[in-house]
């Protein structure tokens, strides 16, 4: 079947179990095509409480999903590839967090969505890339322990030099392996490019770059610049996504090691056979309990209040 026959099944399929597709912009630009709504992680956590469909099918990695479940229980919520992971989720532990919690009761815990449904039933907000500014900003406490991403936390901290932040040692090791010497050979290779990185680089980097946000604000910053040229320090499918809506314009990627391996799993097949298997049980299905879902929703719902 040639891709766009199977992209046609997929949208039958999807009107045939009332299924609605997100898909993060780390997806390849075929399952784009096809989802409902793609975005973020802030993004799609929003979309996730409009959806007006009996399923959701992600096509992202289980937290991402697990996110979904969480702010529409009463649906049924699918991962189209089950094996498709998060290192940086993984990294710490509600027990970890929680002895940290008991050391200091009155630090308030930020956790970065990138984080398990376990590990965020102790914390207090959770944040996204796009958000984690303004909600870091709104919150009343001074005194925070920002997990787990510290590139990301130191960020943060940057922007906030009054308020305590504390950081652990965590991260995406996929943006962490990025180098100040492959910002300099990218740069050296197009000298009339802006530098666009996500703050999940480590500070190094980060300080060389033009613009810092999430993946969104990559986006919308490469989209309405009057530059032409950019060199896109994210996942390599960003710079691919913004040739197709920019094809005037000229994307580099920053480094050829910013590939998410997790993210790559996911294929159109994939989304096909997860479709064709939600009334059949052969699609991976997010279950989780009612006391999970309430108590690792409590900072979901506070980041959508304060980041709204």
């Amino acid at each position: 079947m040639k891709m766009h026959e199977l992209q046609a099944e997929i949208l039958r399929l999807k009107k045939e179990t009332n299924t609605a597709i997100l898909a993060h912009s780390y997806q390849a630009r075929e399952i784009v095509e096809i989802a409902d709504f793609t975005g973020d992680s802030y993004k799609l956590s929003v979309d996730a409480k409009s959806v007006d469909a009996d399923n959701i099918l992600f096509c992202g990695v289980h937290f991402m999903a697990e996110t979904a479940k969480m702010l529409s229980p009463q649906k049924r919520v699918f991962l189209a590839n089950g094996l498709a992971g998060c290192p940086m989720a993984e990294q710490m532990d509600a027990d970890l967090i929680g002895q940290l919690k008991a050391q200091e009761p009155d630090r308030t815990v930020v956790a970065y969505i990138n984080t398990t449904a376990s590990l965020k039933t102790v914390c207090d907000v959770c944040v996204t890339s796009s958000s984690a500014l303004k909600i870091v900003e709104n919150l009343e406490s001074n005194k925070i322990l920002f997990i787990p991403d510290c590139n990301l936390g130191d960020f943060v901290k940057r922007n906030f030099p009054d308020k305590d932040i504390k950081l652990l040692q965590g991260g995406c090791p996929v943006h962490a392996s990025v180098t100040v010497h492959d910002v300099e050979k990218a740069k050296s290779a197009h000298p009339d490019a802006l530098v666009l990185v996500h703050p999940e680089c480590v500070p190094a980097v980060v300080e060389r770059a033009d613009y810092v946000g999430s993946t969104s604000g990559i986006m919308n910053y490469a989209i309405k610049s009057e530059n032409k040229e950019f060199i896109i320090g994210t996942e390599l499918s960003i710079a691919e996504h913004l040739q197709y809506e920019c094809p005037d314009k000229k994307f580099y990627p920053l480094s050829k090691k910013i590939v998410c391996p997790n993210m790559k799993l996911t294929t159109l097949p994939d989304v096909y056979n997860s479709l064709k298997g939600i009334n059949n049980g052969e699609a991976f299905e997010i279950l989780m309990s009612d006391e999970l879902i309430i108590n690792a929703r409590k900072c979901i719902d506070e980041m959508i209040r304060l980041g709204g």
